[in-house]
C-alpha cells in the first residue's frame, strides 16, 4: 500500500470513529447521498410555531415533554426524544402559510477533498516563493472572514495576516493523543493563507464554526453568521445536502438578514461530492429566487485544464477556480509536517481564491458587490468545462 493511501484511510478512519460517536448524529441517504441533521429537532419560523405543537402532538409527543427555544431570531427550535424529524417535517411543509418555514437542523461538514488517491488528507508540501502579506488596514481593505475551524498558531501563517480572537484560537492538534491530526485541524489555516498569498488587499479575520472534524450544525452555523459584524466578504468553506433538496429554513434566515440590503458577499464551497443533480447548500443558494441570491457565489474547482471530476457541478455553480493541489499554510507538526506547509485539494481551497479575486476588484470597482460581479463577468470570457472560470 502506497504512503498517501495508507495515510488516507488512517485519516478516513478517524473522522469516521468521530462522527460514530456523536449520539446527536443522524443520517439518511437520499438519492445516494447523505443528508446530516440533528436528531430529535426540527426548527421552524415563528409564524408556524402553533402548527408544530399539533404536529408534535399528532405524532404522539406530549406538550410535557417537548422543548422549545430560539435559536435565531425570527425562528423556534423544538425538541422532542424520538422524533420522526422527517415526518414531522413533511407534515408541516404541507401545512404552513406563505413564508413561514420548517425544516430540521442540518450538520454541515467542511469541504476539503475527502476521497483516497492523491488528494485526501494533507500533504507536506514546500513554501512556495509568493510573499505572505500582512493583513490590510486601511479605508480601502476588504474585511473577509473565514467562518471555519479554529485557527492554530504553530503555523507557518503569520499573526500580522489574520487576526481571531481567544475562542478562536485552538491549542491541542492531537485531542486523542494517538499521533494522527484530527481530519480538519488547520482547515482555516489553509484558506486564510490561499487568501494572504493571492491579495494584500484583504483583512483576514477567522471565526470558529467548525470543530476539528469540520462539523457544525445549521443552527450553529446560522448564528454565527448572524453574529457577525465589520464584515464585507464571508468565506464559507463547508456545506452538505437537506433533506428534500429544500433550501436550509433557518440558514436561508441568517443569510437573509446578512446580506439584504447591504455591500455585502458571501463565496461558498460547491463540495466534492462529484455530483451535479443535487444542491449543495450553502453554495446552491447562488441561484435561488431570493433577492441576495446574486450576492452568494458557488465555486466548484479545477485542476488548470478541466473541472475536477470529485467536484461538485450544476446550474446552481457560479464559477470554477483552482482547487486541486493547493498550496498553502498549514500547521507544524513532526514529522509529516516540519515545515507547517501543505498541498491539499478541494473546493474548499478554490472558495478563498474568489475571496481574494472580489478584494482585489474592490478598490476600483467602488463595492464589494460590484466587484464581485466584476469577478464573474471576467470569469464567463475563459470557460472550462461549460463554466465560467477563473484562473
Amino acid at each position: 500500500m502506497s504512503v498517501p493511501i495508507d495515510r488516507y484511510q488512517r485519516w478516513e478512519r478517524v473522522r469516521d470513529a468521530r462522527l460514530s460517536t456523536l449520539p446527536w448524529l443522524r443520517s439518511d441517504v437520499q438519492s445516494g447521498r447523505p443528508v446530516r441533521y440533528v436528531a430529535d429537532e426540527i426548527l421552524v419560523s415563528d409564524a408556524g410555531a402553533g402548527i408544530a405543537h399539533r404536529t408534535l402532538n399528532g405524532l404522539g409527543h406530549r406538550a410535557s415533554d417537548v422543548t422549545e427555544d430560539e435559536p435565531h431570531r425570527g425562528m423556534r427550535r423544538f425538541k422532542a426524544r424520538g422524533l420522526d424529524v422527517a415526518a414531522a417535517v413533511r407534515q408541516m411543509r404541507g401545512q404552513l402559510a406563505d413564508g413561514a418555514v420548517v425544516g430540521p437542523n442540518h450538520v454541515f461538514l467542511s469541504t476539503p477533498y475527502t476521497h483516497g488517491g492523491p488528494y485526501g488528507p494533507p500533504m507536506s508540501a514546500t513554501a512556495p516563493p509568493s510573499k505572505l502579506a500582512p493583513s490590510a488596514d486601511g479605508p480601502s481593505s476588504v474585511r473577509v472572514v473565514v467562518l471555519d475551524t479554529g485557527v492554530y498558531l504553530d503555523s507557518p501563517l503569520p499573526a500580522g495576516c489574520y487576526s481571531a480572537t481567544a475562542e478562536n484560537v485552538e491549542t491541542v492538534l492531537d485531542g486523542d493523543n494517538n499521533g494522527e491530526l484530527d481530519s480538519d485541524v488547520g482547515h482555516a489555516n489553509f484558506i486564510a493563507g490561499v487568501v494572504v498569498q493571492s491579495t494584500d488587499a484583504a483583512q483576514v479575520r477567522i471565526v470558529k464554526v467548525l470543530d476539528s472534524f469540520g462539523v457544525c450544525t445549521e443552527a450553529d452555523l446560522a448564528a454565527a453568521i448572524t453574529g457577525l459584524a465589520d464584515v464585507d466578504v464571508l468565506n464559507l468553506s463547508l456545506g452538505g445536502f437537506s433533506v428534500g433538496d429544500q433550501p436550509p429554513a433557518i440558514l436561508n434566515a441568517a443569510l437573509s438578514t446578512f446580506l439584504a440590503g447591504g455591500d455585502r458577499v458571501v463565496v461558498a464551497a460547491a463540495g466534492n461530492d462529484g455530483i451535479h443533480d443535487r444542491p449543495f447548500w450553502p453554495a446552491a443558494f447562488a441561484a435561488g429566487s431570493t433577492p441576495w441570491a446574486s450576492k452568494v457565489i458557488a465555486v466548484a474547482a479545477h485542476d488548470g485544464s478541466a473541472v475536477c471530476d470529485w467536484s461538485n457541478r450544476g446550474p446552481w455553480v457560479t464559477l470554477v477556480a483552482p482547487g486541486a493541489d493547493v498550496i498553502s499554510t498549514f500547521v507544524r507538526h513532526a514529522p509529516t509536517f516540519e515545515s507547517g506547509w501543505a498541498a491539499w485539494s478541494g473546493t474548499s481551497f478554490a472558495a478563498p481564491k474568489v475571496v481574494a479575486a472580489v478584494a482585489e476588484r474592490k478598490a476600483a470597482a467602488g463595492s464589494v458587490v460590484a466587484a464581485a460581479e466584476q469577478v464573474k463577468s471576467e470569469a464567463a470570457q475563459q470557460q472550462l468545462g461549460g463554466f465560467p472560470s477563473l484562473r
